[in-house]
Formats: structure tokens, C-alpha cells, sequence
């Protein structure tokens, strides 16, 4: 098979994948070679001298809620003795935003490809804690850790609860739909957040818990302009594993930061990443930081411009461009350029 003629299979299994978000579960129980002492991340392999202060934290932050650890000298000294191992998400079917740090405990949603011709895969991303003092940021204080507690008592199992119950959410459609209303995918996830959330709502109502846990969960997805974009995520993931090991393609199958590196993987060559410094990103601060203060780029959310989306479509979410910098316009040439 020729290069050209391996990146159009690639391509058409990418295209024909149908992730569909079915349920919920610990990561231990459904990511490959996950276990106790393997802790995932976002980007490219990276060794514990190498990480960035965010990255650092998350991965204390998971000690501690792993039990793996009692105290932040006790998670430091662990990961310098090699008694924890580091392993990037993307190499265990998974994705995580911005640290993306995911323990075995933790759950995750299970997003799984059911094309109607081709071969079928799942992929993975934990769930979005929302907004201020978070693990993904790096941060790690009781506050961060009893949301993460919460978030494996009550909402999980709430929502793994109704996914149960629905048969799956169609991730692709959607996805489609809130391209149609003001999102891009990566950034802006409002319109998709709120389909979720209507999805969910009646699924989660029928769900039997503790007196008041739906209406704690619910407020707490719609209060979360971001409670999409994990699951978002993993589809985009599911799409580009689809396309992955294809003899001969050339097709980028996934671009990562781990806060040190960026790298990237491609299609013809499963196993390998290509890696260069990642860039640090000019953005806007609060009162009181500046660029000074700013960390190399990180995450794994730029699966979504790997499947097409995020930046990519730029064009469908003109409500976000001021956050990123430039004009309507220019987001609509970069549209026209990709």
C-alpha cells in the first residue's frame, strides 16, 4: 500500500468511527495496564525530573488521594525513588486535560467506537472537575481533594447510573450540533455542556441515591461550562486510535503536551512519538501574574484539533476568539486554512 493510498484508509476509519459515551467506571477496571502505581499524564513519556510544577502537583495530588501517600514529602520522595511509574495517557487508550493525571481509583468515562463497518475500540478520559483549585492545574489541597472524593461517591456513580440507562449518547451528533451552536469543541464547550446536561437530566432523576445527590450533581454539570469537554475528549481519542497503525500512513494520530514537551504520533508508526520543547502559550492572567509566570503548554485537549475540531474550527465559535486573541475573521481563515 502506498503512502497516499494508507492515509486514505487511515482517514476513512477516523471518518466512519461512531464514539458513543455508554458508561462509567474505575480506571483500574478498564484502561489497559492500569494498577495501583501506575499514574497517567498528558503529552508525550516524560520522568518525574523532567515535569513541570503543574504536573508535579497533579501527581502529588494523586498520591494523596491514592492513599499512596500521607504527605507532599512522602509523594515527592515516593516518585523520586521510582516507587510510582509515569506513563503518558495516550499509550493506555486514554486523555486527559491539561495534567491529565488519572489513578487507578478515579473514574472515568468509557467511550466506545462502534462503527457500522471497520473494527471497533474504546478510549477513556476521567472527569472534569470544573473550575478553581483543581488537580488538573496541578493543585492539590484538601479542598481539590475532597471534590475528587466527591466526585468518586456522588457523581460518577450518578452519572454512570444514567448512561446505564440511556443506551449511550452519540457523541459525534453531539458534537455536531454544538458546532451548529457556538462551540469549537476545545475551548468554548457552553452549547455542548448544556446538551449533555439535557441528556442526562431526566436519566438522572430516575436515579435512586441520597436525598439530594441528583440535584447536587445536576447543578454541579450545569454549573460547569466544561463537563463536556472529558467526554468530548475520549470521542476525538476513540476517532484517532481508529486511524492509528495504519502500514505506511502518514496521518498524526494525536498532538500532546506535557508541560516540558510536545509530541506527536503518527498513524504508520504506532510506538513511537516525535517530541520538541513545547511553546509557552501568551494568554491572559489575573491581577497580580503575568507572562512571567506562564508554564509550557500542557494537556492532551489537542486530540480535539487532531480529529478536526477546537482550532481547527474556529470559525463555528466567534464568542471565544477574544480569548485567544485575534478577530472573527481570523478565526474564520484559520477555518479556511486547516
Amino acid at each position: 500500500m502506498d503512502i497516499e493510498q494508507a492515509n486514505q484508509s487511515a482517514v476513512t476509519r477516523m471518518m466512519e468511527a461512531r464514539p458513543m459515551l455508554t458508561g462509567v467506571a474505575a480506571a483500574r477496571d478498564v484502561i489497559p495496564g492500569m494498577h495501583s502505581h501506575l499514574l497517567l499524564h498528558a503529552g508525550p513519556p516524560l520522568a518525574w525530573a523532567r515535569m513541570s510544577g503543574p504536573l508535579r502537583g497533579a501527581m502529588i495530588g494523586a498520591m494523596l488521594f491514592e492513599g499512596l501517600a500521607h504527605t507532599e514529602a512522602e509523594a515527592i520522595a515516593l516518585a523520586e525513588s521510582g516507587g510510582v511509574q509515569f506513563e503518558p495517557c495516550h499509550e493506555h487508550n486514554t486523555v486527559g486535560p491539561m495534567a491529565g493525571v488519572t489513578s487507578a481509583s478515579m473514574l472515568v468515562y468509557v467511550v466506545e467506537n462502534k462503527p457500522d463497518t471497520g473494527s471497533p475500540n474504546t478510549a477513556y478520559s476521567n472527569l472534569n472537575e470544573g473550575y478553581g483549585k483543581v488537580l488538573r492545574y496541578g493543585a492539590y489541597s484538601e479542598e481539590v481533594l475532597a471534590r475528587l472524593r466527591w466526585m468518586n461517591t456522588v457523581l460518577g456513580p450518578t452519572v454512570g447510573a444514567a448512561l446505564a440507562r440511556s443506551g449511550g449518547i452519540d457523541l459525534r451528533a453531539l458534537i455536531a450540533e454544538a458546532l451548529h451552536m457556538g462551540d469549537e469543541g476545545h475551548n468554548r464547550n457552553k452549547a455542548g455542556s448544556l446538551l449533555f446536561l439535557k441528556a442526562l437530566a431526566p436519566l438522572i432523576a430516575q436515579v435512586d441515591g441520597a436525598a439530594g445527590s441528583q440535584s447536587e450533581v445536576l447543578k454541579f454539570l450545569g454549573d460547569n461550562a466544561l463537563s463536556v469537554l472529558n467526554p468530548v475528549m475520549a470521542a476525538c481519542k476513540a476517532m484517532t486510535d481508529a486511524a492509528h497503525g495504519v502500514a505506511g500512513s502518514t496521518l498524526v494520530t494525536a498532538m500532546a503536551r506535557n508541560g516540558t514537551d510536545f509530541g506527536i504520533r503518527v498513524s504508520g508508526l504506532p510506538g513511537q512519538w516525535f517530541t520538541a520543547p513545547a511553546e509557552i502559550p501568551v494568554g491572559l492572567f489575573f491581577s497580580g501574574f503575568s507572562q512571567a509566570d506562564a508554564n509550557p503548554d500542557i494537556g492532551d485537549s489537542a486530540i480535539t484539533e487532531t480529529a478536526g475540531i477546537g482550532g481547527f474550527a474556529m470559525a463555528a465559535a466567534p464568542a471565544i476568539v477574544t480569548f485567544v486573541g485575534g478577530t472573527p475573521r481570523d478565526a474564520l481563515n484559520a477555518t479556511l486554512e486547516m
